[in-house]
Order: C-alpha cells, then structure tokens, then sequence
C-alpha cells in the first residue's frame, strides 16, 4: 500500500497560498521575471502577464495562452511563474472596463515586444478616444507615414496589449471594421461596449 495514497489532496484554496508564497519568494530573490494570471471576461479567458516595469502582454484565448507564454519565456525571460495577485490591480481595471466604469486605464506598461513603426502606431492608437473610431490610413497619417496603411494593419494585429491599447477602435474607411486579432465578433462586442459614450467626430480624421 502507498502511504501517500491516505494523504488528504490539497484543496485550491491550499494550492493558491503556496502558490502566492512561491511567486513572493521568487520575486524577493528576484528570479520572477514575468507574472502571469488569467481572469473571466464577457470575451472569454484573458491571459495577463507583467513584467517590474508594467503589464507586457494581454492575449485571447483563441491566441493559445500556452503559446503566447512559451514566446515570451523565449523573446523575454524563462522566469516566467503565475501569481495572480500580482496582477490584481490590471485585472481590476479589466473589469471596470467590461462594466463600463472605465474608459481609460492607468496602468504602467511595458512596450517591449513592439519596435520602430510598430511601436509608434501603439502611442497614437491611445489617442483614439473611448467611444470613437479612426480608420487605418488616419492612424499612418498621425505616425507620419500615411502611406503605411498595411503596416499601421500589421501592428494593430500584432498589438501585444489588446484592450488596453485599443486597435479594436480602427476601422476601414469605409467604415467596416476590419480584421481583429481577438476575432471580428470580439471586435464587434468591444466596439458596442463602448457605443454608449457617443459616435462624434473621430479622433483621428481620415
């Protein structure tokens, strides 16, 4: 006979303090380079990881949570450990977002996993105010390049912080929506979240 086998399974309450004891003990030795959790959204399982500097990556479900990990122990840090509670305050701000509470997010964020042109589409797509829409071609324009359509296309599909930096506010010009990298339906479901703060001019013109 195991003696093991009469040994009681830890309970998920049990599992998650040792859990939160062994992400602080890693943090202390500083060997946690990226914490990570996820949390319930109306758009499925979010995946949330941060780095000290500040959140580094939001993903989808249908993005491979697995996968989207498995990268950034390869492009960042193989210290990568889940402790949610170092992500409390990011996934507060989520909610508040899905309740409607919250039009913006006070977050400090880490901006590595974009570069160049990529980058500097991030900074003005958090100019396209809550509620409001700017098409591709405006968002090149406002990075200066205005014939970089198809490139401004590539960096919101690459957008490592979806939400957050808000690329589901760009649209075609003529007013469809586009590709999104969490889905056209999620796109949809965002856009219509955030229908109630009003459809006046655009941010950013075309």
């Amino acid at each position: 006979m195991n003696p093991l086998a009469a040994l009681p399974s830890p309970d998920t309450a049990t599992l998650d303090r040792l859990h939160a004891r062994l992400a602080d003990a890693a943090a202390a030795a500083g060997t946690l380079d990226i914490a990570y959790r996820t949390m319930d959204t109306p758009l499925g399982p979010l995946l949330l990881a941060a780095t000290p500097a500040g959140l580094l990556r939001v993903a989808y479900e249908s993005q491979d949570h697995d996968a989207v990990l498995a990268a950034l122990a390869a492009r960042v840090s193989p210290r990568v450990l889940r402790a949610p509670s170092r992500l409390d305050e990011v996934a507060r701000e989520v909610d508040d977002y899905f309740a409607g509470r919250r039009h913006s997010f006070d977050l400090p964020l880490d901006l590595r996993l974009a570069h160049g042109f990529r980058h500097e589409v991030l900074t003005h797509l958090r100019d396209i105010g809550y509620g409001h829409t700017a098409s591709y071609a405006a968002v090149a324009a406002a990075a200066g390049r205005p014939n970089a359509v198809r490139a401004v296309g590539t960096a919101c599909g690459v957008n490592p912080l979806p939400i957050v930096i808000p690329c589901h506010r760009v649209v075609r010009s003529d007013g469809s929506l586009g590709g999104y990298l969490g889905g056209v339906a999620a796109k949809q479901a965002l856009l219509a979240l955030e229908a109630h703060a009003g459809r006046g001019r655009d941010v950013l013109q075309t």
